[in-house]
């Protein structure tokens, strides 16, 4: 998924404008951020918060593209919870902006319940 993503990216950007990309990969933990040993979660996500978040994070200066994609259901521990891809200028515009992005998204998209 991630390879495609560049490649899109790649040839549909003007490299003037494109010269990083960034990705994050979160994965569920065999521990809750308390210690306690987790056997998985149940993940869901609002696509319409998610949607809105995303348009307004491509608006921003510096920045050529951002996917998002949240793997919905009963995870397990090693589980891919989500990528998220931004690509940019440079890092001092990507870097932040991929901060930010997944900081809301598990603030404000995603609803997980840990199973113990």
């Amino acid at each position: 998924m991630i390879e495609k993503w560049i490649a899109e990216i790649k040839k549909g950007s003007d490299f003037k404008d494109l010269g990083m990309f960034l990705i994050h990969n979160g994965v569920v933990r065999a521990t809750s951020k308390d210690g306690k040993i987790v056997k998985g979660m149940n993940l869901s996500y609002d696509r319409e918060i998610l949607d809105s978040l995303m348009d307004n994070f491509r608006k921003r200066e510096g920045i050529v593209a951002i996917k998002v994609w949240i793997n919905e259901g009963t995870l397990k521990v090693g589980d891919d919870i989500m990528y998220v891809l931004v690509a940019g200028k440079l890092r001092t515009y990507v870097l932040p902006a991929l901060q930010e992005l997944v900081s809301k998204i598990k603030e404000e998209v995603v609803f997980e319940t840990e199973f113990f």
